[in-house]
């Protein structure tokens, strides 16, 4: 798997996954660049120096900033061990439902691990996978945030509850996500654009929230949409 960019490579490098290489475009003079090579440097980590049209070969976007980083294909986590991060707090987990583009996985990644969001659950055959460009949309996110892939959302949404969660559908029709009580142990399921969160995952849920819209258009993309509920959680936990 490929990590590309400046933040991205720096980012996994906090992490204690086994880089193979950093591909370094050989002519970067600016001062970020020269950092991010020391920090390489002091990780121990291989540098190759190579030319413009070989790392932009290499790179799956026009925005690697002269940075490529090899690293094995990314190992999901088990349910197990992100219930285990929740035991002793307010846990706060994210279900995707029938999320496809790689570009919106990659995005959600990103907005759940800035609001806190202990681990993201992903369907198994309804959902994007971690790719090279999930990773590259991340921004370097998806080296903190525990992803899981499991078989059945309704048979991992009754586990939650088990566990103590409320289990909140993020869907038109719902209460608002302004007057919902979001406090305490809170897993949201998010659909996808076209299909929303299924008839039979909405009944497995404890209740419906939703997004006030005053437009003509009455839906938002899953990211953005995400991105709103997950923020709403964590205001209500902090102020």
């Amino acid at each position: 798997m490929k990590v590309e960019g400046r933040n991205a490579v720096y980012e996994l490098l906090k992490t204690d996954k086994e880089i193979d290489k950093v591909l370094v475009r050989k002519d970067l003079k600016d001062d970020a660049s020269k950092r991010l090579i020391n920090v390489i440097k002091s990780n121990k980590v291989k540098i190759q120096l190579v030319d413009k049209y070989v790392i932009d070969k290499e790179s799956s976007s026009d925005r690697n900033q002269g940075f490529i980083a090899y690293v094995s294909d990314y190992k999901y986590f088990e349910l197990e061990d992100i219930l285990k991060d929740c035991e002793n707090k307010d846990g706060f987990i994210v279900i995707l439902s029938e999320i496809y583009d790689p570009h919106n996985l990659g995005s959600i990644i990103r907005v759940c691990e800035c609001a806190g969001v202990d681990g993201l659950i992903i369907g198994k055959d309804r959902c994007a996978s971690i790719t090279d460009t999930v990773m590259r949309i991340s921004e370097g996110a998806l080296n903190h945030l525990k992803v899981c892939k499991v078989t059945n959302i309704n048979t991992t949404i009754e586990k939650i509850q088990q566990e103590g969660f409320w289990v909140y559908g993020a869907e038109l029709g719902g209460e608002s996500i302004y007057k919902a009580n979001l406090k305490g142990k809170i897993c949201i399921v998010i659909g996808g654009e076209d299909t929303g969160v299924k008839r039979l995952t909405k009944t497995k849920c404890d209740g419906i929230v939703s997004i006030p819209m005053q437009g003509k258009v009455n839906s938002l993309n899953a990211s953005v949409a995400c991105g709103i509920v997950v923020f709403e959680v964590l205001r209500q936990r902090n102020f």
